[in-house]
């Protein structure tokens, strides 16, 4: 199957009206014409924590948001992209409370990475975990076996609790891979197009390597796994929070890749009002990507921009968000913090509001990303431009919940009645309707305080000129009958 290079939506299954049969109704009542390359829908498993991303099962629907009935029923008319959590699944799952159970003797034992299948007598090495890119203090969690008394230590990459809510899995196992091909059954019987391998990155285990995209152990994996998805027709997307230059080594090997450093990009631009390294970034950059400005984490800045980032200036533009009410992520290891202790991770807002809530610079934000070759996708916060949800983030006591508010049916009509909403909803049409887009592609020379960029193909060509000294932002193009068009946006 191809994708779509036309705008994708991304949500909760019940943050547009509080469950799939609700996403349904909002999508065709109200975007039943924009969002023609498809809808991410984030994970609508049965889940015991992080919003979805500790599943128990792909088998089922959380009932909370509905059944696969539902999910079927939005896929007659768009493309749907589901998440698989291909690293962990949850402690709360059938398979791991087996093995809390049996430990060993559990025919589920082999799903997991017990500490013995890394160091030989089961005890963990100092000196080999401070190699690794860490997400939580340290990468195993300890468990007591019901029927033998026995600890038993297993992986754990994620996790805010401990013992972590997220069991690694072990991919080298034929049991696992297993059960990776009968959720990828479900996922073909359910109609799901595309599949985003959420957290990939930290799937292989390797002593004296920082356990993170281990080469070349990551792509035998990624190449069996993309086999089986190809032979259900399920298209891949790897999802890879690292150095840019990792994600460019994806896109080498065939795969489509997130641009996780457009995000960045694009408001280090609109705030500083200088494009040089915008339109350097988009002179260099692989095509075949998923784009994006916002999600449900926050913008990517170490160790995404690592290297393509001047620390100094990141600082400006982190304080900057900062004032405007963002809180960040920080990166844990120091290994991988900068030798200045530049740590931040992410920058966690709404897209809107790190914006300043100014609809011009975010309108010349999302014409930027729709420009920038990829198949563009909107986070439901930025469709509707949300902005911070302090409220939520202090409820939750997760950062990432500043943007991750669940608009009401009302709240949805409210928000289609701002000028910038509308604005928008014109920009996509436009991006998903002209042809020139499935064209050629050129950055155009420009002052720094200016952004041109064209598409081509045969008679049709459109050119996006941005003025950030004014965040104005206009269209040319020609329209059916040979005319040029100058659509302000």
């Amino acid at each position: 199957m191809a994708v779509k290079n036309q705008v994708q939506l991304i949500t909760y299954p019940d943050s547009l009206g509080g469950d799939l049969k609700s996403l349904h109704h909002v999508l065709n009542e109200h975007f039943s014409d924009i969002f023609k390359g498809g809808i991410h829908i984030l994970p609508p498993y049965p889940s015991s924590g992080d919003r979805g991303f500790a599943p128990l099962t792909y088998l089922e629907i959380d009932p909370a948001f509905g059944t696969w009935d539902d999910v079927r029923a939005i896929g007659e008319k768009y493309d749907i992209l589901v998440d698989l959590m291909v690293n962990h699944i949850s402690r709360q799952s059938e398979y791991f409370q087996d093995f809390l159970k049996k430990g060993r003797q559990s025919e589920y034992a082999d799903y997991f990475i017990t500490l013995d299948k890394l160091w030989e007598d089961g005890i963990p090495v100092q000196e080999d975990i401070d190699k690794m890119f860490l997400r939580r203090p340290v990468p195993y969690s300890s468990f007591m076996i019901e029927e033998t008394g026995e600890e038993e230590k297993v992986w754990t990459t994620f996790g805010k609790t401990n013992p972590s809510e997220q069991i690694d899995l072990d991919v080298n196992s034929e049991k696992v891979k297993q059960l990776l091909t009968t959720y990828f059954e479900n996922f073909k019987e359910q109609n799901i197009k595309i599949v985003r391998l959420d957290a990939v990155g930290y799937i292989i285990k390797k002593l004296g390597t920082s356990c993170f995209f281990v080469e070349p152990d990551i792509y035998k994996f990624l190449d069996w796994i993309t086999e089986l998805a190809h032979s259900l027709n399920i298209e891949l997307l790897p999802e890879v929070h690292s150095h840019y230059s990792i994600q460019y080594k994806l896109a080498e090997h065939g795969h489509w890749i997130y641009d996780f450093i457009l995000p960045y990009r694009v408001l280090d631009t609109l705030i500083n009002k200088n494009s040089k390294e915008l339109l350097h970034y988009l002179k260099n950059r692989p095509h075949k990507q998923f784009t994006m400005l916002d999600c449900h984490d926050g913008i990517p800045l170490k160790p995404d921009l690592d290297g393509l980032m001047n620390t100094e200036e990141a600082r400006k533009v982190v304080d900057v968000c900062l004032e405007r009410g963002s809180n960040l992520s920080l990166i844990l290891s120091d290994e991988h913090k900068d030798p200045d202790g530049f740590d931040v991770h992410q920058i966690r807002g709404t897209y809107y509001s790190v914006l300043n809530c100014d609809n011009d610079a975010y309108l010349a934000a999302r014409a930027i990303q729709f420009f920038t070759p990829g198949v563009p996708q909107v986070y439901y916060v930025g469709l509707l431009a949300g902005e911070n949800d302090y409220e939520n983030a202090e409820k939750t006591g997760d950062g990432r919940d500043i943007n991750r508010h669940n608009y009401n049916l009302e709240e949805i009509e409210q928000s289609l009645g701002h000028e910038v909403v509308q604005r928008l909803l014109k920009l996509i049409r436009f991006r998903n309707e002209y042809d020139a887009f499935n064209g050629t592609f050129t950055v155009l020379d420009s002052a720094y305080d200016e952004i041109h960029l064209t598409w081509r193909k045969a008679d049709k060509h459109c050119s996006l000129f941005i003025d950030l000294k004014t965040n104005k932002t206009t269209i040319r193009y020609v329209d059916k009958s040979g005319q040029e068009i100058d659509y302000i946006v």
